[in-house]
This record gives C-alpha cells, structure tokens and sequence, in this order.
C-alpha cells in the first residue's frame, strides 16, 4: 500500500488513525486499534509537568513497549520552556512524533490555560510550537498540532492558527470540526476544516463525528484532508479502522469479520488490559471497555450488568467468555451494526 501521507521522515501508510483519548488510548488499545488497522494511535495526553511524572499513572502513559513505529506522544502545557523539555525527555523514552494538544475543551485543562484555550492566545501558540519544534529537531522527530476551529463560532480562527503552525515547522495538524466552547455537541462542521486545508501545504487530518466508512469518505471527498481521525466511534468497535481504510483505498468496505473472529479481539484486548494495568486499575478500565462492547450482545440484555457487577478481573473475563461464546454459537452470519 502506497503511503496516504508523510509526517516527517514517517510515511503514513492509511487515511485512518486513532484520536488521542484520555482513559481511553492506553499502550492495549492503542496497540489493538494498530493492529486493525489505525495508522497512526497517539498516547494519553501528558503533562508537560515532568514533576507529575512519577506516578503510576503518567509512567504508564508514557510506556510504548511492544508498539508499531512511529509512536506518537501527545503532550500538554500552557509554557513554552516546559514543553519543549517534556519533548526532548520523550523523545529520549522513544516517541517518534510528539503531538502538542491545543484541543481538550476539558474545563479542569482549560483553567490551567492548556488545551483548547491556547487559542485565545496566537501568539503563544506561535511560541509553544516553536520551542517544541526547535527541541524534538536535533532528533529528527517531527511535531504534530492537535487543534480546534477556534474558542467559540465568534472567533474561528483555525485557519490563522493553522498557518502560524505551518510557519513554527509543524509537519501535520488534526482538526476538531467544532470549537471549543461546542464541546462534544451538535454537529461537527467541515467548512473551516475545508478552509484550513486550502491555506496551508502541510497534510491536515479531519477529526469529529467521524461514525462509519461512508462518513469517512464524505467528510474527505469535502474537506481535501489526507486522513480522518477517530475517537468515539472507535469505542467498542476498533475494527472501524480496517472499514475506513478498505472503503478509501480499495472503494469497497472489507467483508465483516466473522463473530468468533469479534469474540477473540474482545477476549484478547481484556487480557491486556489485566496484563498492563494489574488487578485493580485492570478491572475498571475493562468496565469501561465492556460497556462499550456489550453493544454486540443486542439478545442478552443482562450480560452488561453482569460484566459490571464482576468484582476480579477473572469472574469479569469468565463473565465475557460466557457471553461472548454464546453468541458467537448464535450467530447467523450477520453483520453487527457496529461493523458498519
């Protein structure tokens, strides 16, 4: 497969690749949405506060043991200086791309000036990418911008941010098609997307509401980007890479995967899961995961609150075994809604 784009030195070789998620992209998902066909999957977002860095919680953000090249780290902060030593100190534990995040609209990031609220302040945004390009240069890494259209529909300035970032040597950007006073609601729009990929050369991924392959295509075919970004679309169905990317490079979306072949990747990502985050951190962070993937087992309205109630990680995988094996047994060769 020939490369969909170039970020660096790093040929991208898919249009598809997975948002940076909070409690959501840690090194299982993020090595299981690779192996079904993201392109790229970048880390939890991590402070650029290296005095928080010893907790259990950042080290493991900050562990790619066993992923695929080029492993990206996103990173967040509000201070130049700050950021471009969280880079180097990255780049020296193996990340590849650094990312800087300028979209979380999340209030308790935003307070702290971090985020999405940088882009009330260009300037500063000129100077943070500066200094992380300038840092993670030596190396040979390329950064990366993930961005919003703006703080709110009365100051979209996406495209100036965009051009600023171009002019820092930023090597891609990902953009959010809301603002960050929209959060999550409402529709994602395209038009400043479309806008931004007019006014800059470098490759410029579109991300939100990005649901199914044919959405996909649409929102590619409007806004000229070389890729899409998902995030939530991807909870409980990390095989949307492998239909995105079969649609877009072949024109035809990938026959379904067989149920057994769904059960396997659901029982496989939960030993992971267990195996990276331990008994405690492992059991929730599976909830999370099997609420999401309980979505398959439309005939069996008590799995989820089963799979809740489990209090060890065993009874909870024994509990989706269970579930899982019978309906793969119950199978009819259909195709799950979530395969779409």
């Amino acid at each position: 497969m020939s490369a969909a784009f170039r970020i660096g030195r790093w040929d991208i070789p898919a249009p598809a690749v997975l948002a940076p998620m909070a409690g959501v992209t840690d090194r299982p998902f993020r090595m299981l949405a690779r192996r079904l066909g993201a392109a790229l999957a970048a880390s939890e977002m991590i402070t650029a506060d290296t005095r928080l860095w010893n907790s259990r919680k950042s080290r493991q953000r900050m562990n790619h043991e066993g992923e695929s090249e080029p492993r990206v780290v996103q990173l967040a902060g509000a201070e130049p200086e700050a950021l471009a030593e969280a880079a180097r100190r990255n780049v020296e534990l193996g990340a590849q791309i650094i990312d800087i995040n300028m979209g979380c609209p999340a209030k308790k990031v935003c307070n702290r000036l971090c985020g999405s609220a940088l882009l009330q302040d260009e300037a500063l945004v000129g100077r943070i990418l500066e200094a992380v390009v300038k840092a993670a240069e030596p190396a040979g890494v390329p950064v990366t911008l993930k961005t919003r259209t703006g703080w709110n529909r009365e100051h979209r300035n996406g495209v100036r941010v965009a051009r600023i970032a171009e002019a820092s040597g930023i090597a891609a950007l990902a953009i959010h098609g809301r603002t960050r006073a929209d959060f999550y609601e409402g529709e994602a729009e395209y038009e400043t997307i479309r806008d931004i990929r007019a006014a800059v050369s470098i490759p410029v991924i579109a991300n939100g509401d990005i649901t199914h392959a044919d959405k996909a295509r649409e929102v590619m075919a409007f806004t000229g980007t070389a890729g899409v970004m998902v995030g939530r679309a991807s909870h409980g169905a990390p095989w949307i890479f492998r239909d995105i990317n079969g649609l877009l490079t072949t024109g035809r979306v990938p026959p379904p995967l067989p149920r057994a072949e769904l059960r396997d990747i659901v029982l496989g990502h939960l030993q992971a899961i267990y195996a990276f985050h331990g008994e405690e951190s492992g059991l929730r962070i599976a909830r999370k995961h099997l609420g999401w993937y309980s979505r398959l087992l439309e005939a069996a309205p008590q799995a989820r609150p089963r799979l809740m109630a489990a209090e060890s990680t065993s009874l909870q995988f024994a509990c989706a075994s269970e579930y899982f094996d019978a309906w793969v047994g119950a199978g009819d060769g259909g195709r799950p809604k979530e395969q779409s």
